[in-house]
């Protein structure tokens, strides 16, 4: 198979991205495919062999048998990306327009599984030019998590403790995106589940995330020996099943395609969902990955099997009348 692997991107995590796509690369040649190296550069121009690409709609890109791409945050994870492989008419792994625009953007993520009675942590949304801000989220309590609602990787995150700091927390969340989302403190461990598939998908044993520093910033994440994976997570057999349960729902509600990783925290057998991302890290400190390595799919594997179900879901796309 010929893929062609998109990383970098116009978002804060660019480089993160680089660190995805070199690991999306490897797996793929391991598993003993050609792979296309495509870097998005940060003014949004995309790169090939030292060549800018010229994209041409309906006619693929490089001849590509599949796309990957490993591209975080917006322009990249927000749907952008995704309508533009549609008009390219190519086969590309994970979420759609609408689900990646639906997932990217946490308020109307949580709204939906809000109106569907899935259980989930209280938050307030916050727009930018609202009157009352601090009264908008005083019922939440404190402490709260203030965060962009259209960023990952915990770029833009602070966490209040007290009252004095709501304000400017919430006014440098602002400083990258005009929606804010406040979360209440939840209690419990931080649980994550990875998702592979399309209408049939099947969920990973759900692994625990532990960390020294005080919440799960992004230091800890992408600092090698900032987090410790634990698998499987210690936690009851009610609450691995729920976990498990809920991942799956959580990615068939929100129409995704492929993989997703879903975030929870866990409290005795109580489980509630806290987000879902639609194209999870792949850099060695990642979880998706060693979920499913930890599940009995070596990551070779795991990659070559995203590209097929990409291929599948474009196959059967192509079934349909427009």
């Amino acid at each position: 198979m010929r893929v062609a692997v998109l990383s970098g991107g116009r978002s804060s995590e660019h480089d993160v991205s680089l660190s995805s796509g070199a690991g999306v690369r490897q797996g793929l040649a391991e598993a003993g495919h050609q792979v296309l190296d495509v870097r998005v550069e940060r003014d949004g121009t995309w790169w090939h062999d030292g060549a800018e690409l010229e994209l041409r709609p309906g006619r693929g890109l490089l001849g590509a048998d599949c796309v990957f791409p490993v591209l975080h945050g917006p322009f990249g994870e927000d749907g952008t990306v995704q309508g533009l492989l549609e008009c390219l008419d190519v086969p590309y792994v994970g979420a759609g327009v609408l689900s990646s625009a639906l997932c990217m953007d946490k308020v109307l993520f949580k709204d939906v599984l809000g109106a569907a009675g899935v259980p989930q942590v209280a938050y307030a949304a916050v727009r930018h030019g609202d009157p009352d801000p601090a009264g908008a989220v005083a019922h939440l309590g404190l402490p709260v998590f203030v965060k962009p609602a259209r960023l990952g990787s915990s770029v833009g995150i602070a966490k209040v403790t007290d009252a004095a700091e709501l304000h400017g927390a919430i006014e440098e969340a602002f400083a990258h995106d005009p929606l804010v989302i406040v979360e209440a403190m939840a209690t419990g461990i931080e649980v994550e589940c990875s998702v592979l598939g399309n209408d049939d998908p099947i969920a990973s044993e759900p692994g625990e995330i532990t960390y020294e520093s005080d919440w799960y910033d992004y230091e800890a994440k992408y600092t090698p020996g900032g987090m410790e994976l634990v698998v499987p997570a210690r936690i009851s057999p009610v609450a691995r099943d729920r976990v498990r349960e809920l991942a799956i729902e959580t990615f068939r509600r929100v129409g995704c395609h492929g993989l997703a990783r879903v975030d929870f925290f866990v409290d005795g057998d109580e489980v509630l969902v806290n987000e879902l991302n639609t194209m999870p890290g792949q850099t060695p400190t990642s979880v998706y990955a060693k979920l499913f390595e930890a599940s009995g799919i070596p990551y070779p594997q795991l990659v070559e099997r995203l590209c097929e179900l990409a291929r599948e879901r474009h196959a059967a796309a192509a079934a349909y009348r427009f």
